[in-house]
């Protein structure tokens, strides 16, 4: 018998050894899946929400999310909900809802999470979305344009995962946060520069990231997308610009726009129990990242 095995085996004999005397295993909430759980990549029974959901990227969230069973999908939004919203959800009667939220505060986003348990009796997952972005050099900003865009961009995407966490907790459900990110958290958009977006994009990967090392005791997976150029009200432009083929030639990558949809599956993996052991990791979803 090697001598070290010879050091533990006499370790563990006796009631005052070393190895007794050890602090007790930790208790957390496991996120492992139970024995009859059939790995579909599917949010069937699950009540999401999704900030800033009436159009743009959070809509095609909501329209994967409901095409992968969801039970509920509520868009918490500060404008009121457009004819594309309303479309969807006349297409999937009482499944999609719209509650009125101001992400920048926090008072209103822990309401608005109480009303969603109080109409649906639970909360399974909470995708912090909402964002806005303004393009110009570094040196034009001025203080009020930096406020909005950080009151926005990270204090409400703050407030949403604290707000959601706080109920997981409270409920004992394994919730899961998911932020939008941006590729811009990694390098410059040379296209359109924003230091002050690249900076609250920022500072959401790395909540994420600290975010799901602090909660996974509690079974909170937390963690975030960050997409390339999207084909939203804010991006539209891009690709009307007259050398975008030719940027296309010499950067590379994906020569187009991404549909809002085409990062759902993203979400809804991350969203589902399939990814019941993924948590702490920004997944880039962008296809012309060559163009960055």
């Amino acid at each position: 018998m090697p001598p070290a095995a010879v050091t533990l085996q006499n370790a563990t004999v006796g009631t005052s050894s070393p190895v007794e005397q050890l602090a007790p295993n930790p208790v957390f909430l496991s996120t492992e899946p139970g024995p009859e759980f059939d790995w579909k990549i599917s949010l069937r029974g699950k009540v999401i929400a999704i900030t800033g959901a009436n159009r743009g990227i959070g809509l095609g969230l909501a329209t994967v999310c409901l095409a992968n069973d969801a039970a509920e999908v509520y868009s918490l939004d500060l404008f009121e909900p457009g004819e594309e919203f309303q479309a969807l959800a006349n297409a999937n009667p009482k499944r999609l809802r719209y509650l009125h939220c101001d992400v920048t505060s926090e008072e209103n986003v822990l309401k608005v999470v109480d009303d969603i348990v109080a109409e649906s009796g639970r909360i399974d997952g909470m995708v912090a979305n909402a964002g806005m972005t303004k393009h110009q050099p570094a040196l034009k900003f001025d203080r009020p344009q930096l406020e909005q865009l950080f009151n926005l961009n990270v204090y409400g995407a703050y407030f949403c995962a604290t707000a959601a966490a706080k109920k997981f907790i409270e409920l004992g459900i394994k919730g899961s946060i998911v932020f939008t990110a941006s590729m811009t958290s990694y390098r410059p958009n040379r296209a359109a520069p924003s230091a002050p977006y690249g900076g609250t994009k920022g500072a959401v990967r790395n909540m994420a990231h600290t975010f799901a090392m602090e909660w996974a005791s509690h079974g909170i997976r937390v963690n975030s997308i960050s997409p390339g150029f999207v084909r939203t009200q804010m991006t539209y432009y891009v690709e009307k610009a007259a050398d975008w083929n030719l940027k296309m030639q010499y950067y590379g990558g994906m020569p187009r726009l991404a549909d809002p949809r085409e990062l759902g599956g993203a979400y809804v993996y991350l969203l589902s129990d399939c990814a019941s052991y993924t948590t702490g990791i920004d997944i880039p979803v962008a296809g012309i990242v060559g163009a960055w």
